[in-house]
């Protein structure tokens, strides 16, 4: 089976890219501050950077981008417990990635926890 290459794009409560060594070789991740330079904007302009580039938000903030996750077709939101760790969620999140196809994530919000 062919791997495919998501794009992700770490909202900046997120670690930089390089703490998730395995996502970070095998798909496009940006981090809003450490690689695109932009801190302290809005949770609806970060989805709107997300959704002109068609990334997937990984953030910790479920609260604020959960209403926002069916608006777009273009973006998809990863809202990842606070209480996992990075390596946690370096497995995890590839291994999500690795069980769909990439337009099975645009339109929703997918949880990421310490639970099997």
């Amino acid at each position: 089976m062919r791997h495919r290459r998501f794009k992700l794009l770490l909202d900046e409560n997120m670690a930089p890219r390089e703490r998730f060594p395995i996502l970070n070789s095998r798909h496009d991740v940006r981090h809003l501050v450490h690689d695109l330079n932009l801190s302290g904007i809005t949770d609806d302009q970060v989805y709107a950077i997300a959704r002109k580039t068609r990334r997937i938000i990984v953030t910790f903030n479920r609260k604020h981008f959960a209403p926002m996750s069916g608006k777009s077709k273009e973006t998809g939101i990863f809202a990842v417990s606070p209480t996992i760790s990075n390596g946690q969620i370096d497995t995890k999140v590839v291994a999500l990635l690795s069980h769909h196809p990439p337009l099975f994530f645009y339109g929703k919000i997918q949880m990421i926890t310490g639970s099997i």
